[in-house]
Formats: C-alpha cells, structure tokens, sequence
C-alpha cells in the first residue's frame, strides 16, 4: 500500500469547482487535480430523491494532508453536507507517485 489518497467531492457549478481545484494547489494539498463534467447526480436528500447538475473534482494527495485537505474544501464548499470520498492508492506507476510526493506540502522533490 502507498501513502497516497484520491479524493472526489462534487459541487453545483464550474465556478466552484475550479476555486476549490485552485486553492487546493495553492496550498500543495494537491499535486492534481481533474475537474469533470456536467455530470447529472440523484440522490437521496431529506426525504426526496432529487437530481442535479453537478461538476466532479477528482483530488490527487497524501494521507498526511487529508485533514487540511478536508478543512479547506468544507470552507469553500457551497453544500451543507458535501460529499468528500477517500480512496486509498492501492498501486501507481513509481515515477508518477514520486512526481505527486515532490509537489505536495512537505514533498520530497
């Protein structure tokens, strides 16, 4: 297993996305970070199934930094409860995670 995490969060516009994708790479809590979509999202939320136009951030970090990363897109977030899904990196190309290691907070380059 390696030290390394991919997180997803889903936001309501473009606009929000990128803010959220651009400090977090100011802040070298990412190395990369993919922002797809439109996407349409359903689920369940009090009480009623709705649907929504959503825009997916795909996160490239660290396990150390997965609080701070956590903080700062709960502070940039619009929704109440956003989704912020970790996903452990079970394997990746050396040369790729040494690339990811040396651009994050605290990396060796």
């Amino acid at each position: 297993m390696t030290k390394f995490i991919q997180v997803t969060t889903t936001t309501e516009t473009k606009e929000g996305a990128l803010k959220i994708a651009q400090v977090i790479l100011e802040k070298r809590l990412t190395a990369c970070i993919q922002v797809i979509g439109p996407i349409t999202s359903s689920y369940w939320w009090r009480g009623s199934i709705e649907t929504a136009e959503e825009w997916l951030c795909i996160i490239k970090s660290r396990e150390d930094l997965y609080k701070e990363l956590v903080r700062t897109i709960r502070q940039l977030h619009p929704y109440d409860v956003p989704e912020i899904l970790v996903t452990p990196v079970v394997a990746g190309d050396s040369d790729y995670l040494k690339w990811l290691d040396s651009e994050l907070l605290g990396g060796k380059p």
